[in-house]
């Protein structure tokens, strides 16, 4: 393994639970990577793999499972260059738990309200990393990551409303930290915000002119393992796959009592869950995608609990 990772870098995401790292991958693959994601986005089967923008449902805000879609975001979820970053964060077993990208068009681009990612899929241990992988270059215009430095260290956060998982807080003063300790996460396409599960994170409606596109491969220690297999969390499990390292025959549990994300009816996304719509719904279709060769649903899915 190569530190991908300064020291300076690994001490300040333990700090903070955030890190934004310019420049893990270059412009060329940046663009084939766009150039995928018009691709996918051009399918008929747009509506098979994506989630639609309810302001405008011919754009999607969310494509599922992207490493089962094409090779070239199986690739980078499974390279060495951020792979030696995640072991400096979480030890050496990783296991790659899902992935998904978010698609923030111009001008429609959904909010996501201030949450944790660990709301909705707690695990035996906190050593778990989202990173999210920059497309475009995202500033504060077309809603970058903005996130509560410090916040992860204030333990889990009450996602509930009127006795149910409503996936986020009201915001970061209304659970007693202070909306001027906000950061914007800015960074030039090619750069990859690494995120700590309890960190406190959100996104704005997209006003600009411009694209903001996230792929965001999701990764655990092996020995951290699901303790909630709700319907929004369980269908990842069954191909989570193992990228680095050896798979665990024990479990690490830290101290600690976790709230369970059990909702008033099963949702899709994180976007439907904050909404409300899923109470509307009442119904879960399928965020992964199912591999005939494979014969299971992919795991890298979509796990709801995510940052932009």
């Amino acid at each position: 393994m190569e530190n991908t990772l300064s020291q300076r870098q690994v001490d300040f995401y333990r700090a903070n639970g955030f890190c934004v790292v310019d420049g893990i991958f270059d412009a060329e693959l940046v663009a084939k990577a766009r150039a995928v994601v018009d691709g996918l986005l051009s399918s008929a089967d747009l509506a098979q793999m994506a989630e639609a923008e309810p302001e405008d449902g011919s754009k999607a805000r969310r494509i599922w499972a992207p490493t089962s879609r094409d090779e070239l975001f199986a690739g980078i979820a499974e390279d060495t260059r951020l792979l030696d970053a995640v072991e400096q964060l979480i030890g050496p077993d990783i296991v790659l738990q899902y992935s998904k990208l978010n698609v923030k068009p111009p001008r429609v681009g959904s909010v996501v309200e201030w949450h944790q990612d660990f709301a909705f899929y707690p695990h035996t241990n906190t050593d778990l990393v989202a990173t999210l992988i920059y497309l475009d270059d995202a500033t504060r215009a077309n809603a970058c990551l903005r996130v509560v430095p410090g916040s992860h260290r204030h333990g889990l956060f009450e996602h509930e409303s009127r006795g149910h998982f409503v996936g986020k807080v009201p915001s970061p003063a209304q659970v007693g930290l202070g909306d001027s300790a906000i950061v914007d996460c800015e960074g030039a396409a090619g750069s990859v915000v690494f995120i700590h599960p309890l960190l406190l994170h959100s996104s704005e409606k997209n006003l600009s002119d411009l694209y903001r596109r996230v792929f965001i491969p999701s990764y655990r220690a092996a020995d951290a393992l699901p303790v909630y297999y709700g319907p929004h969390a369980a269908h990842n499990e069954p191909t989570a796959k193992l990228v680095r390292g050896q798979a665990s025959r024990t479990v690490r549990s830290e101290a600690g009592v976790w709230r369970l994300p059990i909702a008033q009816a099963e949702f899709n996304s994180l976007y439907q869950i904050q909404e409300g719509s899923h109470v509307a719904d009442g119904a879960k279709s399928s965020t992964g995608y199912f591999s005939h060769e494979a014969g299971a649903e992919d795991a890298t899915g979509d796990a709801t609990g995510d940052a932009m």
